[in-house]
């Protein structure tokens, strides 16, 4: 029930955002059961696949036994006719039961992952990632990992803005880096629950454009640099150097899809000396220099 109601939550339609044409589908249409004993009805068949551009597997509770053969054709179908095919938490074992993570990179939720790569040894499980995106295939980690899946889906198709106008209606931060094991015991660093560092990110964030460093974080959180970091990743999961990185990239791909500033005033808006010095992070963190990201949206703008 968790998994419906997250991606019936992202691809809720919102006004001034791309129109989803959201469903749920399946083998057997009717009233189901879920995990937490409230019936779902659903009214739709496989046959609503034949035309999705988006295929979503959803975890199940019977997941260690293969789907029907009819569910696994459906997904392949989708696939050889140009559909993305996706699948969250335990909703992965019904893509490799089809074949279609052979030879792939795949992650799961993290219990589950041996279980994976013991059934599937054709699969190469990566049980630390948050989601795993091999282009026409993409699979995501266990549990509210299912938002990084799809926000990381619309960020992916529709631009940053986009996913962070959906992450702020859904009260989410819309990027985290790292793997699932830093949010096993550790809250997620835009909503980071310890007071003083909350207000110290708070300050980066209303000031990003400054040359911000860990140093200046670490004295306006009125302890030494050490102390920082370890409170830092203690509460975050993550150093304070590739939150600040993390913070910047986001904020430029924002500005670099939603207004024309030229990329060496968007490098001094977000906190570099130079377009140069932006290119590089960018190229590094995103694969491509940031004019080349500009125009992959420019159409959707």
């Amino acid at each position: 029930m968790l998994a419906v109601g997250v991606v019936a939550e992202v691809f809720d339609p919102r006004p001034g955002l791309p129109y989803f044409d959201f469903a749920l589908c399946t083998d057997r249409p009717g009233q189901l059961r879920t995990d937490i004993g409230v019936p779902l009805t659903v009214a739709d068949g496989l046959e609503r696949l034949a035309t999705a551009d988006l295929v979503l597997a959803l975890p199940w509770a019977d997941f260690r036994i293969p789907p029907p053969r009819a569910v696994l054709d459906a997904f392949v179908a989708a696939r050889a006719r140009g559909a993305l095919v996706a699948a969250h938490c335990v909703g992965t074992f019904a893509l490799a039961a089809a074949g279609l993570l052979d030879g792939r990179r795949a992650t799961t939720h993290w219990r589950f992952a041996a279980l994976l790569a013991g059934r599937h040894p054709d699969v190469a499980v990566e049980a630390d990632a948050l989601y795993v995106d091999e282009g026409p295939v993409v699979t995501g980690a266990g549990a509210a990992a299912g938002f990084d899946l799809c926000l990381h889906l619309i960020r992916r198709e529709h631009g940053a803005a986009t996913a962070n106008a959906v992450a702020r209606d859904l009260v989410l931060p819309s990027h985290r880096e790292g793997g699932q094991s830093q949010y096993l015991a550790a809250p997620v660093p835009e909503d980071c629950q310890d007071e003083r560092l909350g207000d110290v990110l708070a300050w980066a964030r209303q000031n990003i454009r400054e040359p911000l460093s860990v140093a200046e974080l670490a004295r306006r959180a009125l302890m030494s640099r050490r102390s920082f970091a370890r409170r830092f990743a203690a509460a975050t999961g993550t150093t304070p150097h590739a939150w600040l990185v993390n913070l910047r990239m986001t904020a430029a791909e924002e500005l670099l899809e939603t207004t024309d500033l030229p990329v060496e005033e968007i490098a001094h808006r977000v906190g570099y000396g130079s377009a140069a010095v932006l290119r590089e992070q960018f190229v590094r963190r995103r694969g491509v220099p940031p004019r080349s990201y500009r125009r992959s949206f420019a159409r959707e703008r």
